[in-house]
């Protein structure tokens, strides 16, 4: 959906009507032909007067519409209330059932006025799917028997074992009827989008209903009074007895309509870039219409996700659609109710069934067995066929919840042997109920060994922090070694420390190993343990350890980008920094591999181009190399020069080299203009964007002006003059600040030439 042009006063009075004739008003219409034979129809599954899907239709569409807080959500009598208020009605009576409708209406008010709404959503999916195809299995089970001249049984078992009795005696047309109904709505998705503009459901019931009407078949039809305004009464009547019966479906209309209303909302959010909904404000608009329809005899309604989705693809751009749909609805019933008599009562059968296996989604059922929640929705749906509709939800809830238990106890915690020595990793929420697995794994390593623990934790209580903490102190008693590594929030280490690990907040998150120094997160014994091992004492151990942990940790999730990459390589921007150790190019540009062509040396220096000093006069040829292959062959389009506080060049700039060291004196050498041009009085370069620290020192103020001068000798080079008067290529400073971590750019107006 496009979103729509902003005005004011009487402009945007004369807009909006425009937009409402253009847009909402044929989409309300799309919307009223496919709500009025499931109305019809979800009344008849119900056991409720014909007459109260009609009723709530109305007041839903012009109430819901209005009041509730999903602008293109349109609201009405859902297939998946029948089960429950089928079984109400057979239980309490249909005035009960009213007076359930209201009630729980203002139960829902009373929820979107706490603002709970949001809390609704924490139910599992896997839960409501397998409610929803519970409902459809219900459906279909008790609507078959329609088909077949009979009426449904009280329980989905019932109409299951008298299916073959049913079939049996079933009257030759009514299943012609009920046949011919389910096919028509089975081949309209497949015919050309031209046709499938009219609505399926209105086609087949037209349809059917004619060629029963005119070959006057005998089957059943819709039995409803004369008088359509006759059905509306003062319904609602509290029952007798049973009060405890009349309780429990109060709150199973409540929370069931409140739920399929809220998942219909977000659901509807999806499928548009309008307003957002305002999932309170929702209920609370639902509330107003169930108390409304109660009190004059309808059915309960929530937001019903095949009615808006129609209402959404079919253009509808404000709340005018909903409440439009509602008003054609009155306006049929009112002036051509006879003719719903005609409606045979195998149509609205067929179409119910149709209804009922659209419920069963099997991709739902597939998403349920990828998440691991196969189970919860097993028990869901079986519970909802089996038992009752509650029931199996509550199934349901309890099933997700010991499975939730049973995920948390046995946590991402495992133990394998290697080279160098165990490693046991230790990951996920870590609460007492994982202490049983824990303890386990850790006293299945055998003693005296080296133990790398990897120590992922989202949570960590107080009981897992004692288990891990004894059994390191006591194994490192019995002569092993453990080396933990925590990645992510230091649970373990502000324990430890004494610091509360109750909030994620108390505490600063330890960087991943590869973005802190080696001494930080290594053994001092590291170089003995390897040696004790075996593994070669030539390699620095700290670099062998981080190659380790690269093997372990790293590897594996960079290999899918790596291997898209060994074919070639396609960076972006030329960096040329220094060799400082301090300086980590992609960490300081947040990039990864593919992303820098990078040349590296003291002082992040360019040489002139030897097109200005001659040839053969460059000091480092390979920086014109690098420099050459990535503007002409890599292509990229920048070249950055980033120099750093604290540079050691620029230290030897001011105050010479060691003299023993010939090479990098004569390297310095090429340093002096930069030393000139601070020397000449010219401002430093200005850094941005964002809040820049004060940095006094000369040094620091000598790597500045440094950046400033590598940029006028990149523009020495031919290649490099070139591209950049074509606008193919574009020339930056950059500055690292090391003490505070902080990156800047040069302004590039502010660098004045030497």
């Amino acid at each position: 959906m496009q979103a729509t042009e902003t005005r004011s006063g009487p402009d945007a009075v004369r807009s909006g009507w425009r937009e409402v004739v253009k847009f909402d008003l044929p989409s309300s219409i799309v919307v009223f032909l496919v709500a009025v034979p499931l109305c019809l129809g979800i009344a008849l599954a119900s056991g409720a007067p014909v007459y109260s899907g009609l009723i709530s239709s109305v007041i839903a569409g012009v109430l819901g519409g209005l009041l509730g807080g999903s602008p293109l959500m349109v609201s009405g009598p859902a297939a998946g209330m029948v089960v429950v208020v089928a079984g109400l009605i057979t239980d309490l009576g249909w005035a009960a059932m009213c007076a359930i409708t209201v009630i729980a209406g203002g139960l829902q008010i009373l929820l979107g006025l706490s603002r709970v709404a949001h809390v609704a959503l924490a139910i599992s999916p896997a839960v409501v799917h397998a409610m929803l195809a519970g409902i459809g299995v219900t459906i279909v089970l008790g609507q078959v028997h329609v088909i077949l001249g009979s009426k449904a049984k009280s329980s989905p078992i019932e109409n299951l074992a008298s299916m073959v009795g049913d079939l049996v005696a079933a009257p030759l047309w009514e299943v012609v009827v009920g046949l011919f109904t389910f096919a028509i709505l089975l081949l309209w998705p497949k015919l050309p989008a031209t046709v499938r503009r009219v609505p399926g459901p209105l086609v087949a019931i037209v349809l059917v209903t004619l060629v029963s009407t005119l070959a006057d078949l005998p089957v059943g039809r819709v039995d409803i009074p004369g008088n359509p305004l006759a059905a509306l009464s003062f319904a609602p009547r509290l029952p007798g007895s049973e009060l405890g019966a009349f309780l429990i479906g109060v709150l199973s209309v409540a929370l069931i309509a409140s739920v399929e209303n809220l998942l219909s909302a977000v659901a509807v959010d999806k499928l548009h870039r309008g307003p957002r909904a305002d999932l309170n404000r929702e209920l609370i608009g639902q509330g107003i219409s169930n108390i409304a329809c109660g009190a004059v005899g309808g059915l309960p309604v929530t937001g019903v996700i095949v009615r808006s989705s129609t209402n959404v693809m079919a253009g509808a751009r404000t709340r005018w659609s909903a409440v439009l749909h509602g008003v054609w609805v009155l306006v049929f019933t009112v002036a051509l109710g006879g003719l719903i008599q005609n409606i045979p009562m195998a149509a609205l059968a067929g179409l119910l069934v149709y209804v009922g296996i659209k419920l069963v989604d099997i991709g739902h059922v597939r998403t349920a067995h990828r998440h691991g929640d196969l189970p919860v929705y097993l028990a869901t749906i079986g519970g909802v066929v089996l038992l009752d509709l509650m029931m199996g939800v509550f199934l349901g809830l309890a099933v997700a919840a010991v499975m939730m238990l049973y995920r948390t106890m046995w946590s991402g915690i495992h133990a394998e042997e290697r080279e160098d020595g165990w490693h046991l990793v230790i990951e996920g929420s870590l609460s007492f109920l994982s202490t049983p697995k824990l303890s386990a794994v850790l006293n299945s390593i055998p003693p005296a060994a080296v133990v790398h623990v990897d120590l992922v934790a989202d949570y960590l209580d107080h009981c897992v922090f004692e288990t891990i903490n004894d059994w390191q102190e006591s194994y490192e008693a019995g002569g092993g070694l453990v080396i933990v590594q925590e990645i992510g929030h230091p649970w373990l280490s502000a324990g430890r420390d004494g610091t509360p690990t109750v909030h994620r907040k108390t505490a600063a998150a330890s960087p991943a190993p590869w973005m802190a120094g080696w001494p930080d997160w290594q053994s001092p014994e590291l170089a003995e343990l390897r040696s004790d091992l075996g593994a070669p004492t030539t390699v620095n151990p700290s670099l062998q350890r981080g190659v380790d942990t690269y093997r372990t940790h790293t590897a594996a999730s960079v290999r899918p980008l790596m291997n898209r990459l060994s074919t070639g390589q396609a960076p972006k921007t030329l960096l040329i920094t220094c060799a400082d150790s301090r300086i980590v190019p992609n960490m300081i540009t947040a990039s990864g591999p593919g992303d820098l062509f990078v040349v590296r040396n003291i002082g992040n220096l360019v040489p002139v181009s030897d097109a200005v000093t001659g040839p053969g006069s460059v000091a480092d040829s390979s920086v014109a190399a690098a420099v050459e292959f990535a503007v002409e062959v890599l292509g990229v389009e920048d070249i950055v020069v980033c120099g750093h506080s604290s540079c050691g060049a620029m230290t030897a700039a001011l105050t010479g080299a060691p003299g023993h060291l010939p090479g990098l004196n004569h390297w310095i050498e090429q340093t002096q203009p930069s030393v000139a041009r601070m020397i000449a009085g010219l401002s430093a370069p200005a850094l941005g964007p964002g809040p820049v620290e004060q940095f006094g020192s000369t040094v620091d103020e000598l790597a500045k002006h440094n950046v400033a001068q590598q940029l006028e000798h990149l523009r020495t080079y031919p290649t490099v003059a070139a591209a950049e008067r074509a606008g193919r290529l574009r020339l930056a400073g950059m500055y690292f600040d090391i003490a505070t971590a902080g990156v800047y750019l040069i302004d590039q107006h502010a660098v004045q030439p030497g």
